[in-house]
């Protein structure tokens, strides 16, 4: 399926958003998703399928000043 992760093409076998996290080793808790400009909780995300041209985006917290 063809999607598009952090602005990025990619071409991934995945049906659902935590198979994404996982297939693009995203770990924690403290991650961020967004699917097509809405927020996915946490909790929503085993159960999210995604579909073909998906727009996603991963964020996670960064350190620094």
């Amino acid at each position: 399926m063809r999607l598009i992760v952090n602005g990025e093409a990619e071409s991934l076998d995945v049906a659902t958003l935590t198979e994404l996290l996982s297939r693009l080793d995203y770990e924690g808790d403290w991650l961020a998703t967004a699917v097509n400009g809405e927020l996915v909780h946490r909790e929503e995300r085993a159960i999210f399928a995604l579909t073909e041209g998906d727009r996603i985006e991963i964020l996670s917290p960064m350190q620094g000043g």
